[in-house]
């Protein structure tokens, strides 16, 4: 190809694409960035690449391929490697007499032409294509060839036999075909029509089972064939950031997306299994969740004994519950109604789930050492009124949340029990002495959340005389008073249940019961005297909400049978 002889700057501004000063200006920073001027032309913005590209083929007087010369099916030419192709931006066009027509992002790049010549034996014919022309073709002929491989083989087939360095390659080729992408984004997708609140990804021998956890329950959704696993278990690490090469360590990490028009936060966890990657996405739906205390099912006399700990100056208030009873929703609602301009708050979470305005929230980071009770040693430098702890987890958080307590901090935390008052058992366990305990703690609440009954369908049930007074509920029951049953309708999908609401057990720390705790009363004594003393049980608060229609006695039953800190 015989070289331009008049330049493309001068040719562009002929030909009116193109002003004198943005020539220049063009000029000045193909000098600072190197590169040719035609790139930098439309980098800068100045010329747009439609405009470019017919004054640049004139000017290196090679024909200009237009989308409608690019072949509907790739071409199979023997001694062409697929990476050379995407390696140097080029494509076949057509093949016949012994030439070859290509595509290429720089026809005038003689070291392309003279390796395809020695690769094919076939005389080439360059032409100038559009890089986004180039591009689209490329990944059109790596789908095509992708959904060929797998129309003939099992996964296990296809990746079978790559070295460490295919295997990831491939896996990344894999994950990133359109149908898989698609695959990946329905299933995220399907959180807000399901309002779901995690999503499972189970690898068994017949398959990928999909499963939704809906108001607490796991819903089976469907069965990914064998064969697309890898590829949809690597596209989500892709999303989340994660070392797809590494399948033998669990794995944690973070996806930030729009579904629907809404922003969502999906917390990933990988772990092995057997026959794969185990893989659960927690939704954070930022839009969805409420953080007002006076929609979370309290019970008027418990939200105002709530609100009463809450305004203290300082001591210990307890959320109690197991992973997934809204403990940290409720303390989030409790921190959102503190006056967060007249008071310092910070908190210590791991992970940080939703951000709170006025407020100053760390990030656990165990692998450098920011742990619980390290964050916690330098927030009391930085003279807070209020001190919330995502979760006590040892005895040396234990013990400096007391001492935050006692030096005039009112500290909010979290823990792992299933009653209100095998919390103060617990603290024992971890090493607080039963004087600090009493001391410091002003309340415990325990927490479960229960599916309430749809309201398009649920209907008028009355239970037996018998059934009412052996479970409790005849307390709590007004003369003809209506009790509802779940039916099921496509609301619900069928469940007969929609939405979820905390029942609570709150036990408030009384001169009665700090005696009993310095005389070593274990967890069943304690809750026992609480009773006496007021305190309704997470089961008896479960009835009253039975009695009042929101949801049914079969649900508050089976949220419930686990009331017992043995």
């Amino acid at each position: 190809m015989a070289a331009p002889t008049i330049r493309l700057g001068d040719m562009l501004v002929q030909a009116g694409k193109l002003g004198p000063r943005d020539l220049e200006r063009a000029l000045a920073a193909q000098q600072e960035m190197g590169g040719m001027l035609g790139r930098v032309l439309t980098r800068l913005g100045v010329v747009s690449e439609v405009d470019l590209m017919p004054v640049l083929a004139q000017q290196l007087q090679v024909p200009l391929a237009v989308a409608a010369d690019y072949p509907e099916q790739p071409l199979e030419i023997e001694g062409l490697a697929p990476g050379f192709l995407r390696t140097h931006n080029i494509f076949p066009l057509w093949l016949r007499e012994g030439s070859l027509g290509v595509a290429m992002a720089v026809p005038q790049d003689s070291f392309v032409s003279k390796a395809l010549h020695l690769a094919t034996g076939l005389e080439v014919v360059p032409y100038l294509g559009l890089e986004s022309d180039i591009e689209r073709a490329l990944d059109l002929a790596d789908a095509a060839a992708a959904q060929q491989a797998e129309e003939e083989a099992s996964s296990d087939d296809l990746l079978g036999g790559l070295d460490a360095a295919d295997f990831v390659e491939q896996l990344k080729d894999m994950a990133s075909e359109a149908p898989v992408i698609k695959l990946v984004n329905t299933i995220i997708g399907r959180v807000i029509d399901m309002r779901a609140s995690d999503i499972h990804l189970e690898p068994f021998e017949d398959g990928l089972h999909v499963r939704y956890r809906v108001d607490g329950v796991i819903n089976v959704a469907e069965i990914i064939p064998q064969r697309l696993s890898p590829a949809v278990g690597s596209r989500v690490k892709l999303l989340a950031h994660l070392d797809i090469a590494e399948r033998r360590l669990p794995q944690d990490g973070r996806i930030k997306t729009r579904v629907k028009g809404r922003e969502l936060d999906l917390r990933v966890s990988t772990v092995p299994t057997v026959y794969g990657e185990s893989i659960v996405m927690r939704v954070l739906d930022r839009a969805s969740v409420r953080l007002n205390l006076d929609d979370m099912g309290f019970s008027p006399d418990t939200l105002v004994r709530f609100n009463e700990l809450l305004a203290k100056p300082h001591g210990i208030f307890l959320v109690t519950g197991p992973t997934g009873s809204g403990k940290t929703t409720t303390l989030y609602a409790g921190l959102a109604k503190l006056d967060a301009d007249s008071q310092k708050i910070i908190t210590v979470e791991d992970p940080v789930e939703y951000q709170l305005p006025g407020i100053n929230q760390i990030q656990v980071h165990p692998q450098i050492n920011l742990t619980f009770a390290n964050a916690l040693r330098a927030i009391l430098r930085q003279d807070p009124d209020i001190i919330m702890i995502g979760e006590m987890r040892d005895g040396e958080t234990a013990q400096i949340a007391v001492q935050s307590a006692l030096t005039g901090h009112l500290v909010l935390s979290t823990l792992h029990t299933n009653t209100a008052p095998g919390a103060i058992v617990r603290m024992e366990d971890m090493g607080v002495e039963r004087y600090l305990i009493t001391s410091s703690v002003n309340g415990v609440l325990a927490q479960r959340l229960v599916r309430t009954l749809c309201k398009q369908c649920k209907e008028p049930h009355d239970l037996s005389p018998k059934v009412k007074e052996e479970s409790g509920l005849a307390r709590f029951l007004q003369p003809g008073q209506t009790l509802y049953r779940p039916v099921g309708c496509e609301l619900c999908r069928g469940t007969g249940y929609k939405g979820r609401t905390g029942i609570h057990e709150l036990m408030v720390l009384d001169e009665v019961i700090r005696r009993a705790i310095l005389d070593g009363k274990d967890a069943a004594q304690l809750s026992t005297l609480a009773a006496q003393r007021g305190m309704l049980s997470l089961y008896e608060d479960g009835l009253r909400k039975v009695a009042n229609g929101v949801t049914s006695l079969e649900e508050v039953t089976r949220v419930t049978q686990d009331q017992s800190d043995a």
